[in-house]
């Protein structure tokens, strides 16, 4: 079991003159539209979770939902009304200003939607600005920027001013900047959103092959769930400052939690996100034809080939073991039958 880095327990977060009485008298029941009415508005009602080493964890819903608060609560950009926050076993509510301020420093990584460049600045300044700030010698930080530039396919860009990049451009170097001081945990709201849809998905692309180099622990905040099941391990979905479901991407898709959840994923095309082993029989080995596929195998990529078999398909692991089969009528189902039935 990986190491729990994010922990957070019954967390709220109220906005409001009464916000921290009123959640004291109700015990935990918060319903929103009761403290509405007495002039308080709920961001996190009653979050609890945790992000194990190397998880990316994907916060989604609408605007309004809260997903943004908890982020804020969890970088402690904003304080919690109640409950408990961890970072890697520290009680982040306990830290003095001087302690989360360090705790910032050399753990977190932070990039927004808007890139907040300095307009006065180079990329490479830019990027090393935040490593100065921390004491670190020019030369040095210029060096490690540098390295930054090339990790997000900047080369040669380094001495231009950001009025001088496109959009994508210049989240790469927020993107960037904020890796310069490797933290461990990076936090990012909605960081492609103003990007249009096609550097949108090289971003994401670029993203992807990030984090499988670096391995960080990541909260990805996105209101898009096509981004969301691109990206994440596993997928929290927000509506009114509750976590409605938190699963991976296949077991929201398969066995939504609740109406809002089912609703939010009926569109999606399975097939694009369901795996051979989250659909295949693993009972059922006999009688099975030549055609092998992996478990791990997308179903939209080998769906064809199975739809032309007339037997059952072997389905093997990465060292080449039967471990189930898929008939071709359950590609069928998968991909035609699910979004009615949820099948």
């Amino acid at each position: 079991m990986s190491e729990t880095v994010i922990k957070c327990e019954s967390v709220y977060k109220i906005f409001g003159e009464n916000a921290k009485k009123m959640l004291d008298e109700s015990n935990g029941n918060v319903d929103a539209k009761t403290f509405q009415e007495k002039g308080c508005i709920v961001g996190v009602n009653n979050a609890s979770f945790e992000v194990a080493k190397g998880e990316m964890l994907v916060v989604m819903g609408l605007s309004g939902s809260g997903k943004s608060t908890l982020l804020r609560c969890i970088s402690r950009l904003t304080d919690a009304t109640g409950g408990k926050i961890f970072i890697e076993g520290q009680d982040l509510l306990q830290l003095n200003n001087k302690e989360l301020i360090e705790l910032r420093r050399s753990k977190m990584g932070m990039v927004f939607q808007s890139f907040a460049l300095l307009p006065h600045k180079t990329v490479v300044e830019n990027i090393a600005f935040p490593l100065q700030i921390k004491g670190i010698e020019i030369e040095e930080s210029i060096s490690r920027a540098m390295e930054m530039v090339k990790l997000v396919g900047l080369d040669g860009r380094e001495n231009y001013f950001p009025r001088e990049l496109s959009g994508g451009q210049q989240q790469r170097v927020g993107i960037a900047r904020s890796l310069a001081v490797e933290p461990d945990i990076w936090f990012l709201d909605e960081p492609f959103s103003a990007l249009d849809p096609l550097i949108r998905k090289e971003m994401q692309d670029e993203f992807l092959r990030l984090q499988e180099k670096l391995q960080k622990t990541i909260m990805f905040i996105t209101h898009d769930f096509d981004e969301a099941l691109k990206l994440a391990d596993r997928i929290a979905i927000m509506k009114d400052g509750i976590i409605e479901q938190l699963d991976t991407p296949a077991n929201i898709v398969l066995n939504p939690a609740t109406e809002y959840v089912r609703k939010f994923t009926e569109e999606v095309p399975r097939e694009k996100v369901l795996v051979i082993e989250d659909v295949m029989d693993s009972s059922n080995k006999v009688d099975l034809g030549d055609l092998k596929v992996s478990k791990d195998d997308i179903i939209e990529n080998v769906a064809e080939k199975i739809l032309t078999q007339e037997k059952t398909v072997g389905v093997v692991d990465s060292q080449n073991k039967i471990v189930g089969s898929i008939k071709p009528s359950k590609i069928i189902d998968t991909v035609f039958g699910g979004r009615k039935n949820g099948s």
